[in-house]
């Protein structure tokens, strides 16, 4: 048998030992050492705060966007017709839906009627509407428009807030 191969089943105290002497470090090498360590701090650092920097803006833009679409009143106004119906709806969010017949003149001779719809986020208003549908009065709805809708506030951008009779 062939004793020229590697043991790898002897113990740790049977290996032959290495004795290794430490490496004494020259000023210059440690000055290069430092000096790639800090560089390397440096290049993390800025990518670090770069990455923190663009999040951040990202989130901003986001949250400003949202307020803007949903939380921001793109208009205040009003509109005068007859209210048609009012009516409680949806599956989780109840809220009001209306309709409205208003005039609007376009053309001298000729008078064309539009449907108006809103919804109200207020319960005296949706009550003093649903007193007033299919009763032929003319009424003033005062409404604030939105550029998006949230299902808790009603399925259209106009919200009425107040209303007046017309005589």
């Amino acid at each position: 048998m062939d004793d020229n191969f590697d043991d790898h089943f002897m113990d740790d105290a049977e290996a032959p030992k290495k004795v290794e002497t430490p490496h004494v470090e020259t000023p210059e090498e440690r000055e290069e050492r430092e000096l790639r360590e800090s560089t390397i701090e440096r290049r993390y650092n800025i990518k670090r705060i770069a990455v923190i920097a663009g999040t951040a803006l990202a989130v901003m833009l986001l949250v400003a966007w949202v307020w803007n679409h949903f939380g921001h009143v793109y208009s205040e106004s009003s509109e005068k017709g007859v209210v048609m119906k009012i009516e409680n709806r949806g599956t989780i969010f109840k809220t009001y839906e209306g309709k409205m017949m208003s005039q609007r003149l376009i053309q001298a001779p000729y008078a064309y009627e539009t449907d108006f719809e809103f919804s109200v986020t207020d319960h005296e208003v949706a009550h003093q509407l649903s007193l007033l549908a299919g009763t032929g009065l003319r009424v003033e709805l005062h409404y604030k428009e939105y550029h998006g809708t949230l299902p808790w506030r009603g399925e259209n951008t106009r919200i009425v807030t107040a209303i007046d009779t017309v005589k």
